[in-house]
């Protein structure tokens, strides 16, 4: 795979943006041309979480030779761009090069509009969206909430959702996927939006918090850019049944300001995000003409 990535000829072209978390930075371009690698992450399974996915001795003897490569690959860029802090100082850490932190692009004008009126929606309820895969914790909030009696809405699929649905109790709703109505529409009632593992940068919580909803997050990764701890969301730092419960108690005694929540949302709308794009495109650009 990452020798495919290599084959392409972007001799024609001024400016090459590559984007990912693996192979794609490893495009090989000429010297007139400028490549932008937009990093979502240090490749997770060669790195940062190579321990849940090396499992094997055959995995672990070809990560050896994609991590060798994806080191010459790393070189390739002439600028990186992380979405977080967390990635920026991975990129620093697996790479050893500086980088800028742009955070992703989000919809906001999707998410703050008039609340839309969905039937039968439970009165009070926390909500989570997410891929529903082992590393998301997911199985963790449902046993929380198991325990608290309280009302949980999960909305996604993957390979855990069987598994999910089998350890939810009746209190704990899996919804899978909806149309995008739908979910606005679920953000904008939800009492808050639970975030239970450590992400990259966390789109979702960027969506909750454009709906006016405060988030109740692990303090890890993109948590720590989107949520202003006390005041738009709750963080809490250890990732388990009593540790959720726990903020969850704490978060019922707290009170959040709504538009507060939509105001620290429009840092990461999608305008915010294309001006600084474009402002770090030309200045690479420019350098490269001197």
């Amino acid at each position: 795979m990452p020798f495919i990535f290599e084959s392409f000829d972007f001799s024609a072209y001024d400016l090459v943006i590559s984007i990912g978390s693996a192979e794609s930075k490893g495009v090989i371009t000429p010297p007139s041309t400028v490549h932008l690698n937009y990093c979502l992450t240090p490749t997770r399974y060669l790195y940062s979480h190579k321990k849940q996915y090396l499992t094997t001795p055959v995995h672990r003897f070809i990560a050896k030779y994609l991590r060798a490569w994806d080191q010459v690959a790393s070189t390739r860029p002439d600028t990186m761009i992380a979405i977080s802090t967390q990635v920026k100082k991975r990129i620093k850490k697996y790479y050893n090069r500086d980088s800028e932190v742009i955070f992703p692009p989000v919809n906001v004008a999707k998410f703050n509009h008039r609340p839309l009126t969905i039937n039968h929606l439970p009165y009070s309820y926390f909500l989570t969206v997410s891929r529903l895969v082992p590393y998301k914790n997911i199985d963790v909030l449902v046993k929380a909430f198991n325990q608290n009696g309280k009302i949980l809405i999960v909305i996604g699929t993957g390979s855990q959702e069987r598994y999910l649905r089998k350890l939810a109790k009746s209190n704990v709703h899996i919804l899978g996927s909806i149309d995008e109505e739908l979910l606005v529409g679920y953000y904008q009632h939800a009492k808050a939006f639970l975030q239970a593992n450590e992400e990259d940068f966390g789109i979702a919580m960027c969506e909750a918090q454009a709906a006016g909803i405060p988030v109740i997050a692990h303090s890890s990764g993109g948590a720590l850019d989107i949520v202003q701890d006390g005041q738009t969301g709750l963080l809490f730092k250890q990732t388990g049944v009593s540790s959720i419960c726990q903020a969850i108690d704490i978060f019922e005694t707290m009170s959040f300001d709504r538009q507060a929540c939509q105001r620290n949302a429009r840092r990461f709308d999608q305008t915010a995000w294309a001006v600084k794009m474009n402002k770090r495109i030309n200045k690479i650009c420019q350098k490269n003409q001197k």
